[in-house]
């Protein structure tokens, strides 16, 4: 490792969190301050248990008989439902049994740095890059505009 034989940090920016996973250390900035600074394997114990994405018949529906049911902050991110359970194997079959529509898909996974963005920040980082295009596109925009006056 280098760090460890020449005795130096290399900081390293990112908003792609597959590469962020490689370093020893993460912080986490939102709007210009630091929500969240640890290892990896830390931040993502942070999100408590299993992440589950969840598509139906009737997502809204659904987010509410998540929500009540369950006790669960359920997010509709990208037309999927998204919450995060402790034990996925037991609590899939009590999803189903009180779920009253066509499970279109279900998915349990361990929690990625992503997850735990989107539960720091409240909004996943291709919303905030997408935020930030359209910023800059309207910038673009104005600049064009006075050249034409």
């Amino acid at each position: 490792c280098l760090r460890r034989k020449k005795d130096i940090t290399i900081f390293l920016t990112t908003h792609y969190m597959d590469e962020a996973e490689n370093c020893d250390r993460i912080a986490i900035i939102d709007r210009g301050r630091i929500i969240a600074l640890d290892t990896p394997d830390n931040l993502k114990k942070s999100v408590r248990g299993d992440v589950i994405t969840l598509d139906t018949a009737n997502n809204e529906k659904a987010q509410k008989i998540i929500e009540s049911r369950f006790g669960r902050q359920v997010v509709i991110q990208d037309g999927t439902l998204r919450f995060e359970i402790e034990d996925s194997d037991r609590f899939i079959p009590q999803l189903f049994s009180k779920l009253d529509m066509e499970v279109i898909s279900i998915n349990a996974r361990r929690p990625t740095l992503d997850d735990v963005f989107l539960k720091l920040a409240g909004r996943a980082i291709r919303e905030e890059s997408a935020d930030a295009l359209g910023i800059a596109r309207a910038v673009v925009r104005a600049r064009r505009m006075r050249g034409r006056s």
